[in-house]
């Protein structure tokens, strides 16, 4: 299984390094080996300057990432991505052969702005969740919740709910034991809301 987490200009650093820190844990833990690829992929390959001027090297871009199976959409200062046909596009063609489709944080602007998550209930970052009702009125935005699991649509909060609805997917791509025993290794209070 492959897991593709999108990078970009001023995304938020724990909002992918999380979930890339969940993933490749549960991996390393899996006796079954099912989790087996975690990687970054990037508009084009060279470095992505996230959120306080982190510097970090995507493992691919939109033109050599392999099959995704499970896309992660991160957050941050997104509102350039929403002008981006490249990105959008990406988004959509890649959501399309994914199984799960997750985002963090203000990324779920990203998913619906693609017009994937129409209609759906959906979470984000607390300080965003009007901006998200107003600009996208057909989403039910659901407060107080560190993620919500619409099936093949998965959103979560700002920055460290990913790696709570991370831990989640986890369960759901294997198992609960699984789950606990990286949520132990990482020592993280997981919290379980769905």
């Amino acid at each position: 299984m492959n897991i593709g987490i999108y990078i970009y200009e001023n995304a938020e650093v724990l909002d992918f390094s999380g979930p890339f820190e969940v993933f490749s844990t549960a991996s390393r833990l899996s006796k079954i080996d099912k989790l087996s690829r975690v990687f970054l992929v990037a508009e084009n390959e060279h470095p992505v300057i996230a959120r306080g001027g982190y510097s970090i090297n995507p493992h691919h871009d939109f033109n050599n990432h392999p099959r995704i199976d499970v896309l992660v959409v991160v957050g941050g200062i997104h509102v350039e991505e929403l002008k981006k046909p490249n990105v959008l596009s990406w988004v959509a063609r890649v959501s399309k052969e994914a199984e799960i489709v997750a985002s963090v944080c203000t990324g779920a602007f990203i998913l619906a702005e693609v017009g994937l998550i129409s209609g759906m209930r959906v979470t984000t970052h607390w300080e965003d969740i009007e901006d998200l009702r107003n600009s996208y009125p057909d989403l039910t935005v659901i407060e107080h919740q560190r993620w919500v699991d619409e099936g093949k649509y998965v959103t979560s909060g700002g920055i460290s709910a990913g790696i709570d609805m991370s831990l989640h997917l986890v369960s759901r791509l294997t198992n609960l034991e699984l789950a606990e025993r990286t949520a132990r290794q990482m020592e993280f209070d997981w919290k379980k809301n769905s």
